[in-house]
């Protein structure tokens, strides 16, 4: 089951495929943000927009898009 729902994520994205880029990119910025968290070096990634239970850095990707923490754009 993903959380959050589906039908959360495409009122602040266009389509399934714009959810599944925009998301594991950020996944990818939180994983690096917290692996350099420990080399103290953590000045170019932002830390996770929101507050969760879940450790598991797509499921906070996709709760940031659903919170329209995230805007994007097509080049």
């Amino acid at each position: 089951m993903i959380s959050p729902r589906i039908d959360r994520l495409l009122e602040q994205v266009d389509s399934n495929y714009a959810s599944v880029v925009v998301a594991a990119k950020r996944a990818r910025q939180i994983n690096s943000y917290y692996h350099n968290l420990g080399e103290g070096t953590f000045d170019e990634f932002p830390p996770p927009m929101i507050e969760t239970s879940s450790k598991n850095y797509l499921t906070m990707a996709l709760e940031e898009v659903a919170a329209g923490k995230i805007k994007y754009h097509y080049r």
